[in-house]
């Protein structure tokens, strides 16, 4: 691997002032308590950067349309099973809230095993025709939930909140199952719906909502200035742009430095950038990028590359989404060890 090119770079200081992160009587951070005075609206869009507590924003506001506002459930849609840990128990009451959210453990579908298209689906019969009080929320991913409106049809879930997470994920576009479904529940007009992003936009370019059911929606926007700007210790970003022709994996040589810890995110596969080759072949072709693969480390799944120089690199891929490798790259990364 060649040595990395010089990037031209944009860079940005910030006032490192804590007030992103700075709760106010009820325990909400400024983007939670921005959200939250809006927490009547029928149809609420909230974009928001990565790590600006969209999580626990929607658990103040699902509490009360349960409490306070005639919802009888809420079911939390996630893009993958990971997310679910996300909307685990959190005792906000000792912070100053009115209740603690709590999810009781069948409901977190996320931490269940199972086919997405059998038992779980049966466990969201389960929850919709359950009158007990205790089970006000169920957890579960995108395709459950797809399965789930296919089987039951919209009228299933009637006076309930659907809050779905990376909002972006869903389009326009008809052929887009997720999207369809939501437009479906906004047409029957018999539920609430929370849409949460970090960003409000596509790699394909589809439009992610049709104009007339956008503006359904009321908006709380939360900027990456405004969360940035509120960290205590970050001290500089630099965005860099390095400009290339044909295959992205024929450059990215280029501008990876293996010395450097690094997060890469790879084209989503509709997307133009897409060397259409397949997800797991662009992350071998990256990987062969970096050094020779010497094989998966078999306690933590994680691949290991050989540098030239004879260094070994450990790379946790996420992209390769089978139920177990996955799940095992997971558990390494959150474990400190």
């Amino acid at each position: 691997m060649t040595a990395p090119h010089a990037i031209p770079s944009v860079s940005v200081t910030y006032a490192q002032d804590g007030s992103s992160t700075r709760a106010n009587a009820f325990g909400m951070r400024p983007m939670q308590e921005r959200a939250y005075q809006r927490r009547g609206e029928p149809y609420l869009l909230i974009k928001s950067p990565p790590a600006s507590g969209k999580s626990r924003a929607l658990m103040f506001i699902a509490l009360d349309k349960l409490e306070n506002q005639g919802i009888r459930q809420s079911i939390i849609v996630v893009p993958e099973r990971s997310i679910g840990a996300s909307f685990h128990d959190e005792p906000l009451s000792q912070f100053g809230f009115f209740a603690d959210w709590r999810v009781e453990p069948q409901w977190n579908l996320c931490d269940a095993s199972g086919a997405e298209s059998g038992g779980k689906v049966d466990a969201v019969k389960a929850f919709l025709d359950s009158g007990d009080p205790k089970d006000r929320v169920l957890v579960c991913t995108h395709a459950t939930f797809r399965f789930a409106m296919e089987r039951f049809g919209a009228e299933a879930f009637d006076d309930r909140l659907i809050a779905v997470d990376e909002f972006h994920h869903i389009s326009a576009n008809p052929d887009n199952r997720l999207g369809e479904h939501v437009r479906q529940l906004m047409a029957r007009d018999k539920v609430h719906i929370v849409a949460m992003t970090g960003s409000y936009f596509r790699g394909d370019a589809e439009a992610v909502l049709h104009p007339d059911d956008e503006s359904k929606f009321d908006t709380v926007a939360y900027t990456y200035y405004e969360q940035l700007n509120g960290y205590e210790h970050l001290k500089q970003l630099d965005i860099g742009y390095f400009f290339y022709s044909g295959s992205y994996i024929d450059d990215i040589a280029k501008v990876l430095d293996s010395d450097l810890k690094t997060i890469l995110h790879i084209p989503h596969v509709a997307s133009r950038e897409s060397t259409k080759r397949g997800k797991d072949t662009e992350v071998g072709e990256i990987l062969g990028a970096l050094g020779e693969w010497r094989g998966k480390d078999p306690a933590t799944g994680f691949d290991l590359v050989e540098r030239a120089d004879g260094r070994i690199l450990k790379v946790a891929d996420l992209v390769d989404d089978g139920p177990d490798r996955h799940a095992k790259v997971l558990a390494s990364l959150k474990d400190p060890a």
